[in-house]
């Protein structure tokens, strides 16, 4: 008992209030990577791994430019650029060898971990905002914040635009019903290699500016970061239907990645400050990932389920027996 009230006697909320600006800042960035999964996951129904290496692969080119004396914007778009190529190889080995999803994916990025230490030298190089100009860093928090959203806000609205036009709306066809999509002339092969290619450039977009934020690029920095661009996706989705139900649309489930990327990091940031072992770290993102992609399958379960349709026909005969009476 005196362990117990010791222990919630060493939690000190004001240490969860001062952390939550960085968790916020945190969750924006990754929410941006959240957005590319949702391209893959949601739209493509195509399971990507890429990810985990397009990510490092941002944060490691931009790295490296800065060092050399580029212009932060110029290794950004760079970065970019790093990450769609990415994407194209994982999209030409599936359509063009017939490779599986997952295994293409796993391809990738197992050849990008070589890749990245090729750019890089070396496992981690630091980019401390002493030494550089950067977009955003650790050590200004609000404007880390205001530079997150205004990238989520562009971007959103870049998705916005892109997923209504022609060519956008055959990559959302392709992934909903290929069969059908094909049937009517739809080159899928094309929509699947184009969005594999959108999707990691905007990985590798969120992987330059976490390696600008954190102060330095590492060869592990993308490790584990499909599961939490999924958290953001599952989280936002979850939150979303729950809030505007039918009425939610494509730019507002877009919001709610990022908004997702959020709440995870929020969610993470408390199991912090309730001193659970750092060890665990992961664990605990695989049981919040879980816990939310549960959510939408048991919600349905429960609204078809036999016992409830048997409540719902039995109330429907009492109330027609008591019009006949």
């Amino acid at each position: 008992m005196d362990a117990i009230i010791s222990y919630f006697s060493s939690l000190n909320p004001l240490t969860l209030v001062l952390n939550l600006p960085g968790n916020i800042a945190q969750g924006i960035i990754w929410g941006l990577m959240g957005l590319g999964v949702f391209m893959t996951y949601k739209l493509l129904n195509f399971a990507d791994l890429t990810v985990d290496g397009s990510f490092a692969t941002g944060g490691a080119v931009t790295a490296v430019l800065l060092m050399n004396g580029c212009p932060v914007w110029f290794a950004v778009i760079m970065a970019l650029i790093s990450g769609l190529i990415a994407g194209l190889i994982t999209g030409l080995l599936h359509t063009l060898l017939g490779i599986p999803d997952i295994l293409a994916g796993i391809l990738t990025q197992i050849a990008l971990y070589s890749v990245n230490l090729n750019i890089m030298g070396k496992s981690n190089l630091p980019v401390s905002y002493r030494n550089y100009t950067l977009l955003l860093s650790a050590s200004n928090i609000t404007k880390a914040i205001i530079v997150g959203l205004a990238f989520a806000a562009v971007i959103i609205a870049a998705m916005y635009w892109y997923f209504g036009t022609e060519q956008g709306a055959t990559i959302r066809s392709t992934g909903s019903n290929p069969a059908m999509s094909k049937a009517q002339g739809i080159n899928i092969k094309l929509s699947k290699v184009i969005a594999l290619a959108l999707s990691n450039a905007l990985v590798a977009l969120s992987g330059s500016l976490f390696a600008q934020y954190q102060g330095f690029a590492d060869i592990n920095m993308g490790r584990g970061a499909i599961v939490i661009g999924l958290a953001a996706v599952i989280i936002g989705q979850v939150f979303g239907e729950a809030l505007f139900r039918k009425r939610i649309n494509f730019v507002i489930r877009l919001i709610f990645v990022v908004i997702g990327g959020i709440l995870y990091y929020i969610a993470m940031g408390i199991v912090l400050w309730l001193k659970m072992p750092t060890e665990d770290t992961k664990l605990f993102t695989a049981v919040i990932v879980a816990i939310f992609l549960a959510v939408p399958y048991l919600r349905e379960k429960s609204r078809t389920s036999f016992k409830k349709v048997a409540k719902a026909n039995a109330k429907n005969s009492a109330a027609e027996g008591d019009k006949d009476a």
